[in-house]
């Protein structure tokens, strides 16, 4: 490839070139939802994360084959059956459509593969069995445990000494294991669970095992990328390698990226708190444009702090560059003069965006460039008016927004929905035309008083006001 991708691999703790198996093609796997419940905030982060990743691979020339998968089957979809009454595949189809349609509304479009578990159980019992064929796992009882200490480099992800670890948090006490550390490849099926035949008795697959087998059957023993939130690194992916490397020997994922947690108002978002936001919530009070501008103007390494503020910031921004959009639109296409700034500014940006989004993927300084070039668009607007230069600066807009999945309204669609949604209670778009047009009269006589009184008067509404050279525009605050 022409661009050099460099990315943060958890696995080595440094920047590192990403250099595919395949010269062209990327294969990556990122872990998805257990579906028991709605997706939320943290599910979304993950989500647009990752869209934006293999959006821009796709974008700079790599084939991409993007895996993410549904854990349909888990304690936590059982007790809900059992709380409820209603079968665990019942539960779990549900969610599994809900999840789909509420990554659809913030914009995040499929992974090229959605597995489920229950769709793998064969083969996850036959990795299961060359697991312990080859050492690394024993039955006890109607379950079977993966020996952590019989496996050489466990902890190298998670930087954890086993040595040094300790039953406590996240490890299960369990009589039937050999060490505190070992962990479930296959659970015996306790009355009235959802169970399959295998070689060690009715049972179902362990929560890590699943990742290894899928990730493994859509892309190979050895692939590029393997991605998560951060909460996964211990001990989900830890444990992944350990299974996956023991049933074939070889390297698993090369690289390991994953994405900072949210918060909200500055505090984890957990159900013991009680703060979490389902992502319907979120799209019911903010546009799907506005969440995602909120996610990508964090570095996906860092955490983002979701609140009222923040994400008031991100719509009063999307607006101000739809708005430009809207005025560029909206000028007569036949200027043929030169605005040799704008021109320098337009290289800058196309020169920029790659750039930083070549650096780890850095969306915050991608965006960055993208509200130095609207700066330099209104200049051009204001002084100039429409040259070719323009309309190359808003292809390159177009190319960047359809990486990063913003931007993807005609403006006057974008502008007039905000509009109708936010004066719906309080004044109307032709109120407000009515007295931008009174404020001009007022201006043109000299009455100064009575255009500040108008201007005055709408801003009280929360309507702002613009007085540009192709005339007056008004925003929401």
């Amino acid at each position: 490839m022409s661009k050099k991708v460099t990315l943060y691999n958890t696995l080595t703790q440094k920047k590192e070139e990403l250099v595919p198996y395949s010269e062209n093609k990327i294969k990556m796997y990122v872990c998805g939802p257990t579906v028991y419940s709605s997706a939320h905030l943290g599910h979304a982060r993950a989500a647009v994360t990752f869209d934006v990743i293999e959006r821009f691979l796709s974008h700079i020339g790599y084939e991409v084959t993007y895996v993410r998968n549904f854990t349909d089957i888990d304690d936590k979809i059982i007790n809900k059956a059992n709380e409820t009454g209603v079968p665990a595949q019942e539960i779990s189809e549900k969610y599994i459509q809900e999840y789909k349609e509420d990554m659809a509304s913030i914009g995040v479009k499929p992974p090229t593969i959605q597995p489920k578990v229950t769709e793998h159980v064969p083969e996850i019992i036959e990795m299961i069995g060359r697991i312990i064929d080859n050492g690394h796992a024993y039955q006890s009882g109607g379950d079977v445990f993966f020996s952590v200490k019989k496996f050489n480099g466990y902890g190298k992800l998670s930087r954890r000494d086993p040595d040094d670890m300790m039953a406590g948090t996240r490890i299960d006490i369990n009589e039937k294991k050999e060490d505190p550390l070992d962990f479930a490849l296959w659970k015996g099926a306790k009355p009235g669970e959802p169970f399959w035949e295998s070689p060690w008795g009715n049972g179902r697959p362990g929560w890590h095992i699943e990742c290894s087998l899928m990730s493994t059957k859509y892309l190979g023993e050895s692939f590029d990328i393997h991605g998560g939130g951060k909460d996964l690194i211990f001990p989900h992916h830890e444990n992944e390698i350990a299974q996956s490397e023991a049933a074939t020997g070889k390297p698993f994922a090369k690289y390991w990226i994953h994405n900072g947690l949210i918060q909200i108002n500055r505090e984890k978002m957990s159900k013991s708190i009680g703060n979490i936001l389902n992502v319907r919530e979120a799209v019911s009070m903010w546009s799907k444009e506005a969440i995602r501008l909120f996610f990508l103007s964090h570095q996906y390494l860092n955490p983002a702090d979701f609140s009222d503020t923040t994400m008031n910031e991100a719509e009063a921004a999307l607006e101000r560059l739809y708005i430009t959009l809207k005025r560029a639109n909206d000028l007569k296409k036949d200027g043929n003069g030169e605005d040799k700034q704008l021109a320098a500014s337009v290289e800058t940006f196309k020169e920029r965006w790659i750039k930083t989004m070549c650096d780890d993927f850095n969306t915050a300084d991608a965006l960055g460039s993208l509200f130095e070039l609207t700066r330099a668009i209104n200049r051009s607007l204001d002084s100039v008016g429409w040259t070719p230069t323009l309309q190359t600066a808003l292809e390159e807009i177009n190319h960047f927004g359809s990486t990063l999945g913003i931007l993807e309204y005609q403006p006057d669609e974008y502008l007039q929905g905000l509009k109708l949604e936010k004066t719906s209670s309080g004044i109307t778009e032709e109120e407000i035309q009515e007295l931008i047009k009174e404020r001009n009269s007022a201006r043109e006589e000299k009455n100064w008083a009575r255009a500040d009184g108008i201007r005055d008067e709408l801003d009280e509404k929360g309507i702002v006001l613009e007085d540009k050279a192709e005339g007056t525009l008004w925003r929401v605050k």
